[in-house]
């Protein structure tokens, strides 16, 4: 089996599309249809049921597709590994991060990184936490830099650089603004607007209420801070928002409860080889990592 034919069916099996994996892989779709066709000679099995515009595994297709990830990943690690040994940093690096930490937290770092290896093409990808932590499972990714999860998979090496304190905020003329102080139980009479419900910023959050026995009210989400930040500001709810969001058009409520800390941090793969850039660019976490630690809050190391 050829690494072309093998791409190109996990295009089209990702994508359930023989024109979009052409669009992903950037050739014409008989070229994408070629490498599929070669690739069932190869094994004497059909890989998809075409039905319509309905593209779909057949039995040999399901059969195949997590041996082909895995072959790939393998081809992968063993061009990086050779790579490696000239010392030299460049090539391409692969990168996903979320779109908060892409905007406030790397801008200073990527910079930095850029100017110092400019031989290493950045192939960066602004992706939800959990869409690029399973990008870095499925080897898709080198690295992920994003908000980490509770409960991280052990297949992983996972380790924080930032820890975001989340602050409860309201809008200024919002009933909640009025209070001096508030429980956990008050917060739940009132609708909450909030990161969507599989995010690992929800999953955080909701854990803080349901030890308090609590179900949080939640009237609208989404995944993307800023506009959190907009419902809020304009009196949809109350939210939970990292301080560095929080402006003077929001109020910051007084709830009697220990502080809510999230942390952010990268993860790669313990079983992939990494290349020379990746290996650089871990360095260059590792020594935001330990700038960070000297400004964390002794309680904030718990996330």
């Amino acid at each position: 089996m050829d690494t072309q034919s093998l791409q190109a069916f996990l295009a089209v099996a990702d994508n359930a599309s023989f024109s979009r994996a052409a669009d992903q892989l950037h050739l014409t779709q008989p070229a994408v249809s070629k490498r599929i066709a070669v690739l069932e000679g190869q094994i004497d099995a059909r890989l998809f049921d075409r039905i319509g515009r309905h593209v779909s595994l057949t039995e040999a297709g399901r059969l195949l597709l997590p041996r082909a990830r895995q072959i790939l990943v393998m081809v992968d690690d063993s061009r990086r590994a050779l790579g490696n040994l000239s010392g030299d940093v460049g090539g391409s690096l692969t990168l996903a991060t979320s779109h908060h930490i892409g905007l406030h937290r790397l801008p200073p770092l990527l910079g930095h990184y850029t100017r110092t290896h400019p031989e290493v093409r950045l192939d960066l990808h602004f992706l939800d936490s959990e869409e690029a932590y399973q990008g870095v499972l499925d080897g898709e990714l080198e690295i992920a830099v994003v908000t980490l999860a509770l409960h991280p998979d052990p297949q992983l090496e996972v380790v924080p650089v930032w820890i975001d304190r989340l602050s409860f905020v309201c809008a200024r003329d919002h009933p909640l603004a009025r209070k001096a102080s508030l429980s956990l139980a008050a917060l739940c009479e009132f609708d909450a607007v909030l990161p969507g419900p599989l995010t690992f910023t929800r999953g955080l959050i909701e854990a803080r209420f349901a030890a308090a026995g609590l179900r949080l009210p939640v009237a609208v989400s989404t995944n993307y801070l800023e506009t959190l930040k907009m419902m809020t500001t304009i009196g949809l709810g109350w939210s939970l928002l990292p301080e560095g969001l929080v402006t003077d058009d929001l109020h910051v409520l007084q709830v009697d409860h220990p502080p809510v800390h999230r942390p952010l941090g990268y993860l790669v793969h313990r079983s992939r080889t990494l290349s020379n850039a990746a290996r650089a660019m871990l360095e260059a976490l590792d020594a935001a990592r330990e700038a960070a630690a000297k400004q964390w809050p002794v309680d904030g190391q718990n996330g």
